[in-house]
């Protein structure tokens, strides 16, 4: 989650929301890293944890990572919630849940609904005082 709060750290710079994505491989090798870009690209899908499983798709050469943990500093979206799912990714590892659109535990549940083909083990609240933080400062800043 260290890695994850400093690649999140990273999309201040260019006014992006602070969420940092890692994914590793069944022995502990980071596959990938993706910090939220919507800003920096002009991109609405540009969320850190879809980034991070593009670049982990990209380095085996395949879609399916299977028996992968994505650890993120921010709950999965609805969006990203299904990417995980698509991606046949075993494990999560979360920081701050999301009470407004978490889909992973908080709002919905989209991961572990009991329709779905593929089911994701959730691991919930890693150091999430730091996660839930840069949030805040982050959108402290951004209120009126």
């Amino acid at each position: 989650m260290g890695q994850a709060l400093g690649v999140a750290s990273e999309a201040l710079a260019s006014g992006d929301v602070p969420v940092g994505a890692l994914v590793f491989s069944p022995e502990g090798e980071v596959l990938g890293v993706g910090r939220n870009m919507r800003e920096a690209n002009g991109d609405p899908t540009a969320h850190a944890e879809v980034i991070a499983i593009r670049a982990a798709a990209t380095a085996l050469g395949q879609w399916r990572l299977e028996n992968c943990t994505l650890v993120v500093t921010l709950e999965p979206c609805a969006m990203c919630a299904g990417a995980l799912m698509l991606a046949r990714i075993e494990r999560l590892v979360l920081g701050a849940w999301d009470p407004k659109s978490g889909a992973c535990g908080s709002v919905w549940d989209v991961v572990r609904d009991r329709r779905a083909t593929h089911r994701v083990e959730v691991i919930g609240g890693i150091r999430e005082p730091e996660c839930s933080q840069i949030l805040l400062d982050f959108f402290e800043g951004h209120r009126l």
